[in-house]
């Protein structure tokens, strides 16, 4: 089960941009935001099918602005795959857990776009 990791300014680098090996399910999020509440058993549901074949990690906006500003988040919840780096998906808004894992699916055998 790839378990939702809490992303930070300073390990943000090493577990999503450096993450050669796996997508990364990144989940732009704040406390007060009911989207935002809604979306986390989504996530966590998707961790659980998808398994160690991906990574998930939350930024929590107020915590960290610096990342919401530098991937122009301006609505949450956002969510963004990263693959070897880069964004290769982005989602705002509540996304059904198929949507999700579809997405991540076509990034993983080689179908990003």
């Amino acid at each position: 089960m790839a378990v939702p990791v809490e992303l930070t300014t300073q390990n943000f680098e090493e577990l999503v941009l450096q993450n050669q090996t796996q997508p990364v399910l990144v989940d732009f999020w704040a406390v007060w935001c009911v989207p935002c509440q809604m979306v986390t058993p989504i996530v966590e549901a998707v961790g659980e099918e998808m398994g160690d074949s991906i990574a998930i990690g939350k930024v929590h906006i107020e915590d960290y602005p610096e990342l919401a500003e530098r991937y122009n988040i301006m609505s949450i919840p956002t969510l963004l795959i990263f693959y070897k780096g880069e964004i290769v998906k982005q989602f705002v808004g509540v996304q059904e857990r198929e949507v999700l894992i579809t997405a991540l699916r076509d990034v993983i055998n080689g179908n990003p776009a």
